[in-house]
């Protein structure tokens, strides 16, 4: 061979290799992700079609001064001390985690209707630092406990106080959003009840001989726990009582909860009542990750006790006397439709949207902070080139929540409730479902909405934790709000 030809194909297999390399060396270079940033540098803004805004991203009314009342005495005060130490689960073994109190699940909290509630937060051992998110609770901004977007991570040492009125009734919880995909999973949560006003348990009133209980579940260490206990779990409950069951779902994935043993009803959702809902048996419900579901029944007069299914892996919770035994059922083939269960009525608001987006998720191979793997995609995009849904104060909102990522997501959007319009195309036709949690399977499309009324900057992101972690994540920001906290920085802030 000439040496020309020899020089040719050089030049040719050169170029070949610069043609491969340079683009990858561009693409990890343009992933890369400051130590220090704030989110309101981040992402895509996405105005939804409504007016255009002037709006600097980092001039307006900060997120700190979006606060509960600053003075007057708390109807509830608690301090809740965090630590990262050992956790001896009821009836199973020990595992390495994270507590309040000196417990996982931490202290439950009640409050009524309209009080002031109180937490202090006092970080005793938790190296990474922590904050307390009120999930589902629709807190002012500067409340909602997320590092690095609403406040710093609180280091161990140090303490932070939450102060905010709880106007919704319902069932709730709080937990880490700091370091979030490993404090929530080694246990770092707790359960938030706001019972009507006036005190009651049920819509027309007392009733004689209730029960009111949250079961919290939670996978630690691989074990399904129900409050913290592995195996069956007890409540204690006179045949003709009528009694409440409160399922939150702490883990990273769906599951499904069921009454076997007498019929029963669902009537909350996501501390939602849902209207005229219906008895049904031989049929389980879904609750999605960071999701709660209400049950309802009545214990039966034959002396037998009721079990409630968590989901599986042996976790459970039974409710009848002392000594009665509960059907040991599997969890039914049969599934509630929450798009047609219950009965319509009136909603606050007109369907005329001021603005409209979409959240489309996909996946794709690419580099996430200079690793390469396959990751998350927001309407095409990897982080950074994320979303920021800007809103004005008062908008209507609809979102269309499209899943073609190969994978369920279970959708949080913080600060707000939003009403499920349609699924894949159909509309709802039962009781109006609100969620702040929802369940995006694979190949299914959700619209929702919701009206604009919390000014803040608020995380709209995937309950999986770990996805948010790989950048399954949004903001949705009110036009002349900013935030001056930063993720990284002196707190080192590390929100997912």
């Amino acid at each position: 061979m000439s040496r020309a030809r020899r020089h040719l194909r050089a030049l040719i297999a050169t170029a070949a290799t610069l043609a491969i390399v340079v683009p990858l060396g561009w693409l990890w270079w343009a992933s890369l992700v400051p130590d220090t940033y704030n989110v309101m540098d981040m992402g895509v803004v996405d105005l939804g079609g409504g007016p255009d805004m002037d709006h600097d991203m980092h001039a307006g009314q900060d997120v700190s001064t979006f606060t509960g009342p600053d003075d007057g005495d708390p109807d509830v005060a608690i301090t809740v001390t965090a630590r990262k130490e050992s956790i001896e689960l009821v009836d199973g073994p020990t595992v390495d985690g994270y507590t309040l109190n000196g417990t996982s699940p931490g202290p439950e909290i009640r409050a009524t209707q309209g009080d002031l509630v109180e937490v202090t937060l006092v970080n005793e051992s938790v190296p990474d630092g922590t904050t307390l998110h009120w999930h589902g609770v629709d807190v002012p901004n500067a409340e909602d406990g997320v590092a690095g977007v609403t406040q710093d991570a609180v280091d161990a040492g140090e303490e932070h106080v939450y102060r905010f009125v709880v106007e919704d009734v319902g069932t709730y919880w709080f937990h880490s959003h700091q370091v979030s995909h490993e404090q929530v999973r080694g246990g770092l949560f707790g359960t938030l009840v706001v019972e009507p006003k006036p005190p009651g348990l049920f819509p027309g009133g007392p009733v004689v001989d209730t029960v009111d209980v949250v079961a919290a579940v939670h996978t630690y260490d691989g074990r399904r726990t129900v409050n913290g206990k592995v195996g069956e779990s007890w409540q204690q409950a006179e045949p003709g009582s009528v009694a409440r069951v409160r399922v939150v779902n702490t883990d990273n994935g769906p599951m499904r909860t069921w009454v076997a043993g007498a019929p029963y009803q669902v009537v909350a959702v996501d501390g939602y009542d849902l209207n005229e809902p219906t008895d049904i048996t031989d049929t389980s419900v879904l609750v999605t990750a960071g999701g709660r579901v209400d049950v309802e029944f009545t214990v039966p007069m034959d002396g037998s006790a009721v079990r409630i299914g968590a989901g599986g892996g042996g976790a459970s919770l039974v409710v009848g006397p002392e000594g009665a035994t509960a059907p040991d059922d599997d969890e039914p083939e049969a599934e509630l439709d929450l798009l047609s269960y219950g009965e319509p009525a009136p909603i606050p608001f007109e369907l005329d949207f001021d603005r409209s987006f979409e959240y489309r998720i996909g996946r794709w191979p690419g580099f996430l902070d200079g690793r390469p793997g396959l990751w998350w995609t927001v309407n095409g995009e990897m982080f950074p080139d994320i979303p920021m849904y800007v809103v004005a104060e008062g908008d209507v909102v609809r979102m269309t929540i499209e899943n073609t990522s190969g994978e369920v997501h279970p959708m949080h959007l913080h600060g707000h409730h939003a009403l499920v319009l349609s699924r894949n195309g159909e509309d709802y036709t039962g009781s109006p479902w609100w969620v702040d949690s929802l369940n995006v399977e694979d190949d299914e499309t959700y619209e929702i909405a919701f009206v604009a009324d919390n000014p803040g900057v608020w995380m709209d992101h995937c309950h999986n934790l770990p996805h948010v972690s790989e950048g399954l994540l949004a903001h949705l920001m009110y036009d002349g709000v900013t935030t001056d906290y930063v993720v990284g920085g002196d707190a080192d802030n590390v929100p997912e």
